[in-house]
């Protein structure tokens, strides 16, 4: 059973999903970061250069190579586009590079190192991305060597740029994988509720079915005294309307019997059974005291003639309560239950200490148990009321629930 209430309604997103996690400039402004960083490439391309002693300088107006200009405008600006065509942004940026080889004392290999981050973080699993790696591998080693550069110079290269594809890919593979997790979670979460709510449709069809059979057999059985009353003839009008009465039981009585055949499992072959309510609690509380759990029951004087539905579900949160207490806490835990009556609610709370053999660090804090608490929180709301349940301070768990008695939804 689930020991944390359950989130209203699915995650906005992998990214959203994760709280606490920081987010960057470039997560908040992600088109006017990428504008900015184009920019910034584009300016380092034109007024940078190398310089001897692998120092950077300052290139001078008179050094201009107004040749390569088209070249540099091209591979900087190309890194706006980095998110939605990375593998084209990295192709245009390795061409800018092959066509610069010529050339010494430039910085061409900077918008190559984050289109080849880029590739690796934001384009899909192909052939593409592989072969854009191979191509700057080969381009690095043919740049390095034309210039006489140690191997080792070389190879440290490569590493530097196979490193980057490899971190930008490892990061999506990791969004991918969060993406998936909270898409399972959200399914999930909307499997339980509908399996709980077809187990409480079930329910709710046993309760109505016997009140519509009751129904049905009277109005019947009114309509047959009628027509041979001995003080004289029953008016045509109210034989009508009993008949009226009869044929709209035994219509409603047809389509509980309809709705219980689709929601109940193949497995289910039994009929209606008798539906427990607050009567039954002290019956209950001797069950769960059997396996080991010590159990004290307050029970205030509640008000008689509550709707079967009231009656049942009270009863069924008592219960999934108590069997929380069981799994979670186990045997030698003390579970403390109130039932009673305030402000025209029935006011429940089921208490732990948390003090059971089968209590575990953090117990209370998984969420991935099971449903339980999906289930009580659902028959709560479909009664106009409300549920909270959480682990409390001092160790242990509290479940408290607020059900109006007439059973309306709010």
């Amino acid at each position: 059973m689930n020991r944390t209430t359950p989130p209203s309604g699915p995650p906005a997103g992998a990214a959203a999903g994760r709280p606490g996690r920081l987010r960057g400039p470039f997560a908040r402004w992600p088109r006017a970061m990428d504008a900015v960083l184009a920019g910034l490439v584009l300016l380092v391309l034109v007024l940078v250069h190398d310089m001897p002693g692998d120092a950077l300088g300052f290139r001078p107006l008179r050094d201009l190579n107004l040749a390569a200009l088209p070249v540099f405008a091209a591979a900087g600006t190309a890194l706006y586009w980095r998110r939605r065509a990375p593998l084209a942004v990295l192709s245009v940026t390795l061409i800018a590079w092959a066509l610069l080889l010529p050339t010494t004392r430039n910085l061409i290999g900077v918008p190559v190192l984050v289109a080849l981050y880029s590739a690796g973080r934001y384009s899909p699993d192909s052939w593409r991305g592989p072969t854009g790696v191979v191509a700057t591998v080969a381009l690095v080693t043919v740049d390095l060597r034309t210039e006489s550069a140690p191997w080792s110079e070389a190879v440290f290269g490569v590493i530097v740029m196979v490193g980057l594809w490899y971190v930008g890919r490892g990061l999506r593979l990791r969004d991918r994988h969060a993406a998936r997790l909270v898409a399972e979670q959200a399914a999930e979460a909307v499997r339980i509720v509908a399996e709980e709510r077809t187990r409480i449709a079930r329910e709710l069809h046993d309760v109505v079915a016997h009140r519509v059979s009751v129904m049905t057999v009277q109005a019947g059985a009114a309509k047959a005294m009628a027509a041979h009353a001995a003080d004289g003839p029953i008016p045509e009008q109210a034989l009508r309307a009993m008949g009226a009465v009869e044929e709209e039981g035994r219509q409603a009585l047809a389509e509980l019997r309809h709705l219980l055949g689709v929601l109940r499992p193949e497995n289910d072959a039994g009929g209606p059974e008798p539906q427990p309510g607050l009567a039954d609690v002290p019956r209950l509380a001797d069950q769960i005291r059997a396996t080991g759990v010590a159990v004290t029951l307050s029970l205030a004087t509640l008000p008689t003639g509550l709707p079967a539905r009231v009656d049942l579900f009270a009863y069924r949160i008592v219960q999934e309560a108590l069997t929380n207490v069981l799994k979670h806490a186990g045997p030698g835990a003390h579970a403390d239950v109130r039932l009673g009556v305030a402000g025209g609610e029935i006011v429940i709370e089921v208490r732990d200490d948390g003090g059971g053999t089968a209590a575990l660090p953090g117990d209370a804090q998984d969420g991935t148990r099971g449903h339980g608490i999906v289930g009580m929180r659902e028959r709560a709301l479909l009664l106009g009321g409300t549920l909270d349940a959480g682990p409390r301070p001092d160790g242990g768990f509290d479940v408290t629930a607020h059900l109006p008695t007439g059973g309306e939804p709010a």
